[in-house]
């Protein structure tokens, strides 16, 4: 028989806020974190606009000697250090020095390297000659080799957040790093549960990093015509379900959740913010930038951690939607709940956070999960902002545009990355 899998910890660093309870109740209030692109210069750009992290000092979360030892971090791993370092103060686990370290590790989805990007592109801007339209190697040189002296080799590979945070808390425990795109948080997550299910560790620190607002980013998102072009209005943007929807925004962050069996958590007496009960994790093997227009992957990765919760489709009282503003998306995640609930589904509140913090790509899993933990404990579920004009082909309840006080026992989130990567959690208060 498996073993219990329960959240003890959350934390998170968004556009919204860097702590717990403010951040949430922005979310509730509907409050966007969208606005003009600052961390470069966007201006020429097709998208103009983000939701980025601002304010952020790493300083703020961590002691000196641990900054001195973590400086040298990247933006990312620094969004991850700082949510696991607020995750596992509320799990309590600052006041407990006795646990075994052995037994406890990380399980991230992390973004994609090399992680400098922002030294990469600025090489590849300044090293190129715009009147000969050809890359001036002499000056390519160097630029990288000023940019080489601010970044060691290491801090390039995907996997060193976790190794930062593995280093942090001294966990000796298993250490992953999942890039499975916008799916990958929840992927960590879920393979973290079945971790702990199994016995191969009895905590995990589990979630998601990711920035990619820089040009390269920006860039090949709106090559493939995902991103927003609504410049004019940047706080309206993001419109997940909504007729008039043209992308999602490239939002930026961190979310960690501290996942512990039940019997540990128990015995240091922490309190039980959820249980984590079911996880699907499929793959369309289909087109690599496409959802598959049967959203079979979709359907198939929902009944998967629906049977693995052991619940009804009547217990499901809240969908955190994958919603990200695509035209594709949002028709297909829709087909998708109606496959799996049926004539049930109209009867399922629905929303997606995605319209006021933006899409988090690696992050937003884990920060979609905390939402839905939050909604538990105040039996409140948040709104999907600036849905204003219906589509015929997105026809369930988005719970438009402001929160809505509920009975919620039970939640189920969906991720689907690119690649074709479906994951599906099923979370439920604590019983």
């Amino acid at each position: 028989m498996s073993r219990r899998v329960v959240v003890t910890g959350i934390g998170w660093i968004t556009p919204l806020g860097h702590d717990i309870e403010s951040t949430w109740q922005r979310v509730l209030n509907g409050e966007s974190g969208v606005a003009p692109t600052t961390i470069f210069d966007a201006k020429t750009f097709p998208t103009t606009f983000s939701a980025e992290v601002k304010n952020f000092d790493l300083r703020k979360f961590l002691s000196a000697d641990e900054y001195e030892h973590h400086k040298t971090v990247s933006r990312q791993a620094g969004f991850a250090m700082a949510a696991a370092k607020i995750a596992w103060g509320n799990a309590g686990l600052d006041k407990v020095g006795n646990i075994d370290k052995t037994r406890a590790g990380i399980y991230l989805g992390g973004g994609e390297g090399p992680l400098d990007f922002q030294n990469f592109a600025k090489a590849a801007i300044e090293g190129w000659d715009y009147d000969a339209k050809v890359l001036d190697t002499k000056r390519w040189a160097e630029v990288a080799g000023a940019c080489l002296k601010e970044v060691t080799e290491a801090e390039q590979d995907p996997n060193m957040a976790a190794g930062h945070i593995s280093n942090l808390f001294g966990l000796e425990g298993p250490s992953f790093n999942t890039l499975t795109a916008c799916a990958a948080s929840t992927q960590a997550i879920g393979e973290a549960t079945h971790m702990i299910r199994y016995g191969d560790a009895d905590v995990m620190i589990s979630g998601g990093c990711h920035s990619m607002i820089h040009p390269l980013g920006v860039t090949g998102f709106n090559l493939l015509t995902a991103l927003s072009n609504r410049n004019d209005s940047p706080t309206t943007a993001s419109r997940p379900f909504d007729r008039t929807r043209d992308g999602f925004v490239l939002g930026e962050g961190a979310g960690m959740l501290i996942l512990e069996e039940l019997s540990h958590a128990q015995k240091r007496g922490a309190k039980i913010l959820a249980e984590i009960v079911g996880y699907g994790s499929t793959a369309d093997a289909f087109r690599i930038t496409d959802i598959h227009e049967d959203a079979r992957g979709g359907i198939a990765a929902m009944k998967m951690a629906i049977e693995d919760a052991g619940v009804a489709l009547t217990d499901i009282h809240y969908i955190s939607a994958h919603g990200t503003g695509t035209a594709e998306n949002d028709k297909i995640e829709t087909k998708a709940i109606r496959g799996v609930f049926g004539d049930h589904a109209p009867n399922v509140p629905i929303s997606s956070v995605k319209s006021m913090m933006g899409h988090l790509i690696a992050a937003a899993g884990a920060c979609e999960l905390i939402t839905c933990i939050l909604a538990i404990r105040d039996q409140v579920l948040p709104p999907t902002m600036n849905y204003e004009n219906p589509d015929p082909l997105c026809d369930l309840d988005y719970i438009p545009n402001e929160k809505r006080p509920a009975t919620v026992k039970t939640c189920l989130s969906n991720s689907f990355g690119f690649g074709g990567q479906n994951d599906t959690l099923v979370i439920k208060a604590f019983d």
